[in-house]
């Protein structure tokens, strides 16, 4: 659940847009000094914003950064699933949201009600759910799971165990195919990964024969096909640092690109192509933040994420079970 700011603190906002200090970079540092907080980011955030954090990650690595927290106030780059799990695990922490308009295509595809209704339907299941939920839909699952661990963590399931594995139908086909066992998929999705071209990307790889083709578990089946290595966010990071390839067309989320030229300066990233002209390749929730939001955050203290206790209860035991089965 999230709080939307009183009227008076977003007119006390709008006046301090007008103080903005010109060095973003050291008010944001002295900020953070001041309020002892750590700044943690997603990799699909803008480079600014991954250049001003403590912990720079995926979905898994940022739970964990965030179990191992020893701040008073978390500041979370991402989107609001994101910035709910920090505080599920950290209930006694201050944690802000730069944005509280940074959601998520996926999430928000598996509304609490329904999915509610769909558990109840299939008693005998377990309940198996990709991070990027809400909190209500972890509250309501029996083990969370990331890209990066879904196939260990569904192999770690007896056999004749029934599964749900919600909410990405993407990324539970390519674990069914990976673990060799059915599940049933609530229907939900990214809008960025299931925006990739397939008739774009086998163009782009004809006009770059050497360049290795990686993606991620998001994305359709169909674009899946034709890539060299599939993984995580992470996974795609270490793959690049660790090939002898000197090209990569990178389907998924284009901000990541920006570590990956960091960690291989002399090797060429080329952002796979949407299905239209736009920008489609780039989150619109996680490019709501930016540096003066941060900044006002950390000033104001405020968006700050609140949980319902009997929600957060709920959903840090799977969070819990990930973590000990990762």
């Amino acid at each position: 659940m999230f709080l939307t700011a009183p009227k008076t603190e977003q007119l006390d906002r709008q006046v301090s847009q007008n103080s903005i200090p010109r060095d973003l970079f050291k008010a944001i540092a002295d900020l953070k000094k001041d309020l002892n907080a750590v700044i943690l980011a997603h990799y699909y955030q803008d480079p600014d914003l991954q250049d001003i954090a403590d912990y720079i990650g995926d979905s898994l690595g940022l739970s964990q950064a965030a179990v191992n927290c020893q701040a008073d106030v978390i500041v979370f780059l991402g989107v609001h699933f994101m910035a709910e799990t920090a505080k599920i695990l950290n209930p006694n922490k201050l944690v802000l949201l730069p944005d509280l308009d940074a959601g998520c295509s996926l999430a928000d595809s598996c509304p609490p009600d329904r999915f509610a209704k769909f558990k109840a339907e299939h008693p005998d299941h377990m309940v198996i759910s990709y991070i990027n939920c809400s909190a209500d839909i972890k509250a309501l699952s029996d083990i969370i799971c990331t890209s990066a661990n879904a196939v260990a963590i569904v192999n770690q399931i007896p056999k004749d165990q029934p599964i749900i594995f919600a909410p990405d139908r993407n990324l539970g086909r390519y674990v069914m195919e990976q673990a060799g066992r059915e599940m049933l998929l609530w229907d939900g999705a990214c809008i960025v990964h299931e925006i990739f071209s397939e008739r774009k990307l086998v163009q782009l790889k004809l006009s770059h024969p050497e360049a290795d083709i990686i993606a991620h578990p998001e994305c359709e089946a169909n674009v899946l096909r034709h890539a060299d290595f599939i993984g995580s966010t992470t996974g795609l990071l270490k793959y690049v640092q660790n090939s002898d390839r000197q090209e990569f067309i990178v389907v998924t989320e284009s901000g990541v690109i920006h570590q990956m030229q960091k960690a291989a300066p002399s090797k060429k990233f080329i952002p796979a192509p949407p299905d239209s002209n736009c920008a489609c390749n780039e989150c619109p929730y996680m490019r709501l933040n930016t540096l003066e939001k941060v900044y006002l955050a950390m000033k104001n203290s405020s968006p700050e994420i609140i949980l319902d206790e009997s929600i957060r209860q709920a959903a840090l035991k799977p969070m819990q079970r990930m973590l000990e089965m990762s």
